[in-house]
Formats: structure tokens, sequence, C-alpha cells
């Protein structure tokens, strides 16, 4: 089983971006489950969301204590809670950020670092707003190019049939975030 923990903010879209990873490696087969959990349900409060992905039924219902990777969509994260408790040694973290992964040199010391300016990307697709960009589908891109855990056909038709707001916008995120990620 590959377990994976989502950091966000309330309105970046942790929790959709979770649903949408789980809808589309189901397309490809597999068994899956996402869930969210909420501590003070406001916007710009951290979320925590999490997706199981395996090749047999998934039975825990709990939550996920030792991910086999972490997806950061707020960087402010990382100096404000430990984003890597129970992380896996040589688990894939992979940020939101205009920086190298180079830049998080703790984070490498044990893990596999990879950024990607998701961002940048929401907004050059008029995905919420400058000040407050929708990342989640443009970060699912660059996960699905650094694990492999999902092929991008299957990412592409789940945001083209579950995003309700300009899924085109959302394909091209995903599509542009797959292609900028940057690794070590």
């Amino acid at each position: 089983m590959i377990e994976i923990r989502f950091h966000g903010r309330g309105g970046q879209g942790a929790v959709v971006a979770s649903k949408l990873f789980a809808s589309a490696v189901f397309r490809e087969g597999k068994y899956v489950q996402a869930f969210p959990a909420f501590g003070v349900e406001r916007r710009g409060a951290p979320v925590t969301a999490f997706a199981r992905i395996d090749d047999k039924p998934i039975h825990l219902r709990c939550q996920i204590y030792h991910p086999d990777h972490l997806v950061v969509l707020d960087p402010s994260l990382i100096e404000a809670i430990d984003i890597t408790q129970g992380l896996k040694d040589g688990g894939w973290i992979l940020i939101n950020s205009k920086h190298k992964p180079s830049d998080y040199p703790d984070l490498m010391e044990r893990f596999k670092v990879a950024t990607v300016d998701a961002s940048g990307i929401a907004v050059r697709n008029h995905l919420g707003s400058r000040t407050n960009p929708i990342v989640n589908t443009a970060i699912l891109g660059a996960f699905a190019k650094i694990t492999g855990l999902v092929g991008l056909r299957a990412l592409t038709q789940s945001v083209k049939e579950e995003v309700p707001f300009d899924p085109e916008g959302n394909v091209k995120a995903v599509e542009e975030a797959y292609n900028r990620v940057v690794l070590p």
C-alpha cells in the first residue's frame, strides 16, 4: 500500500487534490481511499488530506501517520508545522515553490524533494486569483510526474470530468506542472 499526505491551507484545494488523485488512480484499476482531516475549518487554516492506493481492497480507516510521500500546497507550512512527521525515509516531498529543491537542504538529507511553481501555473491559467491561486490540479500534474503513481491521461480525464469550474484551464495546469516540475 502507498500512502500520501497532502498539506495545504483552507481554500487551496488540498481535499479536492486528494480526491482527484484517488479518482485518477481508480481509473487505472487500483483500489483507493481519499479523505480529509480538518482542524479549524476556515479559509487559510492548515488542512491535511490523505490518499491510499493499493492493488487489493483497503480496509484501514485511520489517518495516515507514516506516509510514503508528501504534497505541500503551501510552502509556509514547512516552517509552521512538522510536515515530515512520520514520512518514510526516501519518500518524495513535492513543494509548491519557485525555489529549487536544493534550497531545502534540511529536507533533502532524508527525503527526495521536488518543486513546482504551482501558484504561478494556477495564476497563468486563471485558477483562483493572484492573491489566492487554486493550486490543486497543478500540484497533481507534478506529483504524477515525479512518482509515476498515476498516468497523465487518467489524471487529465478525472480533472475533465470532476472539476466543475474551468476543466480545460485545470487540465492545462496539470500538463504544465507535469512538464515544469523541478527534480533534484
